[in-house]
């Protein structure tokens, strides 16, 4: 049943899995009634891990690629050592994207008071919400990012050990890959520009 309702889901999008819903006799009013209690301060906090976490994880992805490959070809030529280490940094400049986002998104967040029934106002809800989208598009980006790179730099340092006029050209090219991850956080950071929780009105 799982499998049924994320094939539809991966296939039709969330129309289709609330339509699944409905058709299985699930509440949908008090489905909505939790999603709009859940607290903003969760979909902040979630946001914010995502932006980190994701951003770390493609790096150490990246890393792990071109690492690899960068050892067992120095193995052969120890001379593409120092030159590929700059895949390396590239790829940890996408855990520091995450990080920097995440520093930028947690300054947004600002106590508020619930309301007597326990639920928070409208801009709370919204600031919460702008802050996950940030943080998710961001991780997102910076794991496509970080898995780019570490492939690029993977097929740099194994290129440099073939032929060493190779390298500045594929350098381009990863040069390219990084700015996935500047994209990520630029949008990021427009997400998030508006997320105010003290907000009146």
């Amino acid at each position: 049943m799982k499998a049924l309702v994320l094939g539809v889901t991966a296939v039709l999008g969330w129309p289709s899995l609330l339509l699944l819903l409905y058709l299985l006799n699930v509440d949908l009013q008090y489905l909505f009634f939790l999603f709009k209690n859940i607290s903003p301060y969760f979909w902040s906090a979630l946001g914010i891990s995502l932006c980190v976490g994701l951003s770390i994880v493609g790096a150490a992805w990246g890393i792990f690629i071109t690492g690899s490959s960068l050892v067992g070809a120095a193995i052969r030529e120890p001379r593409i050592t120092s030159k590929n280490l700059i895949s390396i940094i590239f790829c940890e400049a996408v855990a520091i994207y995450g990080v920097i986002v995440a520093i930028i998104l947690q300054t947004k967040v600002e106590a508020v008071k619930p309301n007597s029934d326990g639920s928070y106002g409208l801009a709370a809800a919204n600031a919460g919400y702008a802050i996950l989208g940030a943080g998710s598009v961001t991780g997102w980006a910076n794991l496509a990012c970080g898995l780019s790179v570490g492939i690029v730099g993977s097929s740099a340092a194994l290129s440099d050990a073939a032929n060493s006029t190779l390298f500045v050209k594929i350098l381009v090219v990863e040069i390219f890959a990084s700015a996935l991850g500047l994209f990520g956080v630029i949008i990021g950071i427009i997400m998030a520009g508006n997320a105010n929780f003290t907000a009146q009105g």
